[in-house]
């Protein structure tokens, strides 16, 4: 995941912020307790907001409490109790998802920014080996994600939709294992879809200009002369789906913040990256 899964802070009350923040710490905190303090380079708002929305459908909060930050030892951060795995399963997701997007990096760079990327491989490997031990069913989605997405770059045929698919079809699968009945699991299903899509989407469109300059793939080159409009209507539409089986869900915890990044976080990502391509158009 790339970390826009954002809160708008300012529509945020104060201790809905402060309970972002201690969920957004506990997975940090999670990060260095099972696999290494590097790993916590990896931290994403992307995998803190899967771990509150896990303990919001589990009701697994169980509080709050104040401990040493690792980076700052003088500092106090408030760290965000979990009763289950959802914290551990967002770290796991997090080593997993960050070693196949440097096998990803790998294969699209250059030589010198090969060579880095190899040297730091041995740490993503044993981190990702790791994770796969325990969960081996999230590893098993985002393997199948990334060999999906491959495929459907390399085709000569990909459209927007076949390159949006796998990654949106992963989070669909990450989402639905909360499901306990069928209907809950076509809900949680495109629920995820719609967001992995429009994480999938606006990744696109915020790295088109460095995609153009340095030929890479990119799903939104053959609309070079209806960018925005192109943009704007398929991140609008993702957000639609998204949104109409969001209203379905209920939720336990958190969920004002939750609705925060659903109706005006991710609004507003939105709009942050196409005003930013746009000056970088002029």
């Amino acid at each position: 995941m790339f970390g826009y899964i954002r809160v708008k802070k300012s529509e945020l009350l104060v201790r809905e912020y402060e309970a972002y923040k201690s969920v957004y710490c506990g997975l940090c905190r999670a990060l260095g307790r099972e696999y290494s303090v590097l790993s916590r380079f990896i931290l994403s708002y992307d995998c803190a907001f899967y771990a509150m929305f896990l303990m919001s459908l589990r009701s697994s909060c169980e509080g709050f409490e104040r401990k040493a930050c690792r980076f700052n030892p003088l500092k106090k951060c408030s760290y965000c109790k979990c009763s289950d795995s959802a914290v551990n399963e967002a770290a796991a997701l997090s080593v997993i998802l960050a070693y196949y997007k440097l096998e990803d990096d790998i294969d699209d760079s250059g030589f010198f920014k090969r060579i880095t990327f190899r040297l730091v491989k041995p740490f993503f490997s044993r981190w990702r080996k790791k994770a796969a031990a325990r969960y081996p069913e999230l590893d098993k989605i985002a393997a199948e994600m990334m060999e999906g997405q491959k495929k459907a770059e390399n085709s000569p045929d990909c459209t927007l939709d076949m390159a949006a698919h796998p990654s949106a079809d992963m989070l669909s699968k990450l989402i639905a294992r909360e499901a306990s009945s069928e209907t809950e699991g076509r809900i949680y299903s495109r629920f995820g879809y719609g967001i992995g899509r429009f994480i999938y989407l606006i990744d696109a469109a915020d790295d088109y200009e460095k995609d153009i300059k340095n030929d890479s793939f990119n799903p939104f080159k053959p609309y070079a002369d209806s960018f925005e409009e192109t943009v704007g209507a398929n991140l609008s539409q993702a957000l639609a789906m998204a949104y109409e089986a969001y209203n379905l869900i209920e939720l336990v915890d958190f969920k004002g913040i939750i609705d925060n990044i659903i109706l005006m976080g991710l609004p507003t990502v939105q709009k942050d990256v196409l005003d930013r391509q746009g000056k970088v158009k002029k």
